[in-house]
């Protein structure tokens, strides 16, 4: 189950890699608080065209044209190849 917290929301805009402020309410947050108005942020691991590598600990491969290596926790937010994975 994935974790509702605020390092995975589309609401948490990062500080440094330990706190971010919250994008609703301006207000300074935890990377690992509960988001309570959680939006999932497009991440590789949620893609399609991603395959996690099971050789290699925590890195997988983007099929989006030429593959290349991707980090599972990457934020795909900008990326045009994007598509969600239906579970």
């Amino acid at each position: 189950m994935e974790e509702r917290i605020y390092k995975n929301s589309l609401n948490y805009i990062p500080i440094d890699v330990a706190k971010g402020i919250d994008r609703n309410t301006g207000k300074r947050v935890n990377a690992d608080d509960v988001d309570p108005n959680y939006e999932r942020m497009p991440k590789c691991m949620h893609c399609e065209n991603f395959t996690l590598n099971k050789e290699k600990i925590g890195l997988g491969l983007c099929r989006m044209g030429k593959e290349f290596i991707a980090y599972p926790d990457m934020a795909a937010i900008t990326c045009v190849g994007y598509k969600e994975r239906v579970s």
